[in-house]
């Protein structure tokens, strides 16, 4: 059973996604070597081209925020990515669009980790 359900925030499976449609986070933490501007400025660009996908509705790409440092905030991260979808299918077939594919082969090398977050 879903802890909140009843008030709205996690629809059973298979539920209308609307009003909100779904969103999908990603955080990316880049390898050492690739922290340099000419490394990062590519990155942005392929963060920035994902958007080009016709079935992303919309959404940001992001550095962490300087904000006030707490036990519960995390900023070991370098890039956030934040995609609304419509439903859950033009999320999975984004999974599989090329240009998506095109933004992982050419970037894959270049992080330690990423960490996939999605809302429905």
């Amino acid at each position: 059973m879903c802890f909140m359900e009843g008030i709205g925030a996690c629809p059973a499976v298979g539920a209308s996604l609307a009003p909100y449609g779904m969103e999908h986070h990603v955080y990316f933490w880049l390898k050492e070597d690739h922290q340099n501007p000419a490394d990062r400025a590519a990155f942005e660009q392929g963060l920035q081209g994902l958007f080009d996908c016709p079935l992303v509705e919309g959404g940001r790409w992001a550095v962490p925020a300087n904000v006030a440092l707490r036990p519960v905030v995390d900023q070991s991260w370098d890039y956030a990515l934040s995609m609304r979808f419509a439903t859950l299918a033009d999320h999975d077939a984004y999974q599989i669009d090329p240009g998506h594919l095109a933004f992982i082969n050419t970037f894959k090398d270049r992080w330690a980790k990423v960490l996939v977050m999605d809302l429905a």
